[in-house]
């Protein structure tokens, strides 16, 4: 958590990657009220506007919350914390996150959707909100290495490739 711009623009930094595991047998127990003091804490911390930066990297699927959590999530959130809500930053959005989003896109207020935002690196995370007050976990960081590396080895593979270069080329 850190705050940006003037004022007491809070930056809520949410790592799925230590959610709990779904096969639990808490588990609906735990969500709930993992989810009750997350709303809790926003209602304390923020006092203007606020961001949320969602590290979907390094996530297993078996704790990436459910549908049905994430819709109660949001409609139980005050108006206020709703309004007060300028971007939901996803870093290292998962095919499923996405087509989640996608599917339930029609059944979300397109204000909502509007603050919805997708990135890919950290880097690019950086180039969008100040990280001076943001924690990045260990796991975050490590993800984001490796696949910074897999992409730039994929991209000198595709350079290095005589027919790759001559598509690149057209």
């Amino acid at each position: 958590t850190g705050y940006y711009g003037d004022g007491l623009n809070a930056i809520i930094v949410f790592a799925a990657c230590f959610l709990p595991d779904s096969s639990r047998t808490d588990y609906n127990y735990v969500m709930e009220n993992l989810f009750l003091y997350v709303i809790s804490t926003l209602e304390l911390m923020v006092a203007e506007d606020y961001m949320i930066v969602y590290l979907n990297g390094a996530t297993p699927r078996r704790r990436m919350p459910g549908l049905g959590w994430m819709k109660k999530c949001y409609q139980m959130i005050d108006r206020r914390l709703r309004k007060n809500l300028k971007s939901f930053i996803i870093v290292h959005p998962s095919w499923f996150i996405r087509t989640i989003l996608a599917v339930t896109r029609p059944f979300i207020s397109s204000k909502f959707s509007s603050k919805i935002q997708y990135v890919n690196t950290l880097a690019e995370l950086r180039e969008m909100i100040p990280m001076e007050y943001v924690h990045i976990p260990d796991s975050i960081v490590k993800y984001d290495e490796d696949k910074c590396i897999k992409r730039r080895m994929r991209t000198s593979c595709l350079s290095n490739d005589p027919e790759m270069a001559s598509v690149e080329q057209e």
